[in-house]
């Protein structure tokens, strides 16, 4: 990649029910993040922390304004926005976004900063679906609910700060899935969103689920997004995250996919997320050591070779 990466943090534990992942930027950098580039051979600088707001500052209760439980939600919205313009103008300036969360609603800030004005394909790497809305979510924790919020799913369509409709469920591929909600469940059977779980890993190994979720993913669009949520890892190799879901991709699957990446997408990538770091939860911080690799490897540094 030719671009120069600039790295910026979220500090946003405001979509999530347990608190820690505010301190996610932190270990991710204090874990060798700026390193781990230049081993990669890629140039990045760093452009520091958005500003994010207390949760004891707001009031998780006025999501009812979407019919249903979105807590933070207002806070969020603002984040997402500031979010959205600070990538936006990053990209514009022709740089490489590569945003540190905080929780995983920070996606839609990212996404609708480089998927405005462009048709753009998502790879969602998640344990969890994050296609809940205010009216079906069990928790109302927004950070289950970003890839709802980008496809406009139920009341989402009609907020312009979320929605992004240059984004079609037929170009995102979800890999990694292992825990899902019924509601969740119950739309993906009728979607065109293209999905992965650990099954599908187990059976065809990482690399033809890999590289067969990117086609999909990049079919007639402009540009590719990634969103990696931490806890795609089996907790044994990322024991550092709020919601660990045990049967996880292994160190090796996760750097194999990410080489996959850079080797068939690097000229179609414009953002990465790394999110749901908590440090609280870690242990010696390997997990945030783990995101730094991962980050490389997804931007050129080759640790394994791509089978």
């Amino acid at each position: 990649m030719d671009r120069t990466v600039e790295i910026l943090g979220v500090p946003l534990d405001l979509g999530a029910d347990r608190r820690g992942v505010d301190m996610g930027p932190s270990a991710i950098r204090y874990g060798g993040l700026g390193e781990e580039l230049a081993a990669a051979d890629q140039p990045n600088m760093d452009g520091g922390d958005l500003s994010v707001p207390r949760p004891e500052a707001g009031d998780p209760d006025v999501g009812g304004q979407l019919g249903g439980k979105a807590k933070y939600v207002r806070e969020i919205r603002t984040v997402c926005q500031r979010l959205a313009g600070r990538v936006s103008a990053i990209s514009d300036s022709g740089r490489f976004p590569l945003v540190l969360g905080g929780d995983h609603s920070v996606a839609i800030g990212t996404a609708n900063g480089v998927a405005h004005d462009r048709k753009t394909g998502i790879l969602w790497v998640d344990a969890h679906g994050d296609l809940n809305t205010p009216a079906s979510t069990p928790s109302g924790n927004v950070h289950g609910m970003p890839l709802a919020a980008l496809l406009g799913r139920g009341v989402f369509e009609a907020e312009e700060w979320a929605h992004c409709p240059t984004i079609e469920e037929s170009n995102v591929a979800m890999v990694g899935l292992r825990s899902l909600d019924s509601g969740e469940k119950a739309f993906l059977r009728d979607s065109d969103i293209h999905t992965y779980t650990m099954s599908d890993i187990d059976k065809r190994g990482v690399s033809e689920v890999t590289h067969e979720a990117i086609q999909k993913a990049t079919k007639d669009v402009d540009q590719l997004y990634v969103s990696f949520d931490m806890d795609v890892l089996d907790p044994d190799e990322a024991p550092g995250v709020g919601t660990p879901v045990r049967g996880g991709v292994t160190y090796r699957e996760a750097h194999a996919a990410m080489e996959i990446l850079y080797a068939e997408a690097a000229d179609m990538l414009c953002a990465l997320d790394l999110v749901e770091v908590n440090p609280i939860l870690d242990r010696e911080n390997r997990t945030a050591e783990l995101a730094c690799e991962l980050a490389a490897s997804a931007l050129g540094k080759r640790v394994l070779t791509t089978p």
